[in-house]
Parts: C-alpha cells; sequence; structure tokens
C-alpha cells in the first residue's frame, strides 16, 4: 500500500469519528443516549495515528473520552452507537454507556470513568505482557497527570521495564479549568524525571502522531515505557450539553484552523489526491451513518436479567 493510500484510509477513519461523535451530540440532544456522553470531536489525529502502529494483540485502555479509540482500533460505528442507545446489538449488550465501554475482539480493555484508570490498567496489562512481545497503550488527559496513578504507574513501569506507552492527551482542560491553572510545569519532564523517554507532538495532525508512535512503539516493544504527549484540542464542551463558555474568546476559532481533517485534505491534496475523491468520502461517511442511526434505534433493548458474558 502507498502511502498516500495509507493516509487515505486514515483520513475515512478520522471522518467517520468526527460524524459519529456529531450523530452521538444529536442523539443526545434528542433524549436517545442514556447516562452522559464524552465526545472526542477535534482530537481524532491521536486516535487514528496511534491506531495505525499498533498489533492486534497490543491492548489499550482509554478514559471516559473513549469514542474515538474504539473506532480507531476497529470497532463498527453501530455496534458503538447501539451500545449508546441502550441497545442489545451494541458491543457491551446495551449495557454499558458512554463511560465503561469495553471492545474485547479489539483489545481495548476498557473506558474508565475514573480519572487515571486507564493508566493503572495498561501499566497491569504490560506486567502479563512482558516477554510476549505485544504492548499496552494508556490514553490519559492533561488533568490525570495530577493523579497519583501517574506517577506510581510510570515509577513501576520503570523499574520493571514494562512495554507500556503512556500517552497523555493533551486538550488543555482539565473538565471545565485550564491546564495550566492547575499543572506546574512541563507534564512530559514528569516522566523525564523517572528517566523515561518523553516525546512531545502536535497532535492536530495525524502524520506526525503515526511517526512519533511509530518510534515510540518500537521502544516499547524493545522493552521500556514511553512517555508520548500529544498537544491536541477539543471543539466540544466537557460533556453532554456543555457549551465551553468558560473558553477565551477566539481560542475555539484559533484551534479549528487547525482542524485534524483540515490538516489531513489539505496534506493528501498538496500528495495530488483530487479534492473530488476526499468530498466522496465525506458523502460515504455520512451516507453510512445514516444507516447506523436508523438501525440502532430499530434495534431491540437488552432482555432483563444476567448481563451476558462477552469472551
Amino acid at each position: 500500500m502507498s502511502e498516500t493510500e495509507l493516509y487515505l484510509g486514515l483520513y475515512r477513519r478520522m471522518r467517520v469519528i468526527r460524524g459519529v461523535e456529531e450523530l452521538v451530540q444529536s442523539l443526545f440532544l434528542r433524549g436517545e443516549v442514556y447516562g452522559t456522553t464524552h465526545l472526542y470531536s477535534g482530537q481524532e489525529a491521536v486516535a487514528v495515528g496511534l491506531a495505525s502502529t499498533l498489533d492486534p494483540e497490543d491492548r489499550l485502555a482509554c478514559t471516559y473520552r473513549g469514542h474515538g479509540h474504539l473506532l480507531a482500533r476497529g470497532l463498527e460505528p453501530e455496534a458503538l452507537v447501539a451500545e449508546l442507545v441502550g441497545r442489545a446489538t451494541g458491543v457491551n449488550g446495551g449495557r454499558s454507556g458512554s463511560m465503561n465501554m469495553v471492545d474485547i475482539e479489539h483489545n481495548v480493555i476498557g473506558c474508565f470513568g475514573i480519572v487515571g484508570g486507564s493508566i493503572a490498567a495498561a501499566t497491569g496489562a504490560a506486567l502479563a505482557l512482558k516477554g510476549t512481545g505485544s504492548i499496552a497503550v494508556c490514553a490519559f488527559g492533561d488533568g490525570a497527570a495530577n493523579q497519583a496513578y501517574f506517577f506510581e504507574c510510570l515509577n513501576f513501569a520503570k523499574v520493571l521495564s514494562l512495554p507500556v506507552l503512556f500517552l497523555c492527551e493533551n486538550n488543555g482542560y482539565g473538565e471545565y479549568t485550564p491546564m495550566e491553572e492547575v499543572t506546574a510545569g512541563r507534564i512530559a519532564a514528569r516522566a523525564e524525571a523517572m528517566e523515561v523517554p518523553a516525546v512531545q507532538v502536535d497532535g492536530m495532525d495525524v502524520w506526525a502522531v503515526r511517526e512519533a508512535a511509530l518510534s515510540a512503539v518500537e521502544r516499547v516493544r524493545g522493552g521500556e515505557p514511553v512517555f508520548l504527549e500529544a498537544l491536541t484540542y477539543r471543539f466540544v464542551g466537557h460533556s453532554r450539553s456543555d457549551p465551553g463558555k468558560y473558553r477565551p474568546e477566539g481560542e475555539l476559532d484559533r484551534w479549528r484552523q487547525r482542524d485534524p481533517l483540515t490538516v489531513a485534505r489539505q496534506r493528501l491534496e498538496s500528495l495530488g489526491v483530487d479534492p473530488a475523491r476526499l468530498e466522496q468520502i465525506d458523502r460515504d461517511v455520512e451516507e453510512d451513518l445514516t444507516g447506523v442511526e436508523q438501525r440502532s434505534l430499530a434495534a431491540p433493548f437488552p432482555e432483563p436479567g444476567p448481563v451476558p458474558e462477552f469472551a
């Protein structure tokens, strides 16, 4: 596969994630989504760039903002959307909701509502994977870097040389609070202090994320933990119907100029891809998601009784 075809596939995957999140927001506002939900719009390049470097056997633990990673790893949009609307055809039988999904088929070992929970889960998975050639990855936000999980697990992974990649998705906000108001110094410096190799990358550029992740994953497979900080931005509020009014005027507009989809389109066009081909991808994704919405809402609710096993 040529580089252009590879990145066309990554562009389509990012477009699917954006489209699913827009659909989920619409369903939520119409009262179809049960519980809360945290959208990933704006951060697509991180999940997609990372997933393109992983093997099927690698484990991934996510935050409660995990839709993008689930889709990037290969979960079908209908299985995700059906789960969010509580249908039996969902990936966990309609019983998990947005924050607690697990996708055993694609080795996503959980989305965690506890801040920093993904760090501990992936570190434990790495302990089990040591010596197998597979690795564990934890995706977490900048706010989790202030949790005890972060320091304890980095130390544990370094001392035992565990195959774990610590991926900090620094979107600038811990819920509604700007990172700089609650976080001292550089987050990457905390990993460096424990002699864990640390790299910072432009999280709005799928090329940059993939290249950084390829190098990081190779080092992790070699038997050492690595810290990767992706500088990104969420285009939506923290959760539910949060309008994000706490953001400074013009901040969102400035970040939208670096929309991962726009960045990817411009790069692909510079490589000679016909814009009409990208527009066709957009139309195809939109059409597919229309069917996903219809089938998900038409699917049955789970039957009362014991929770089914997902093995």
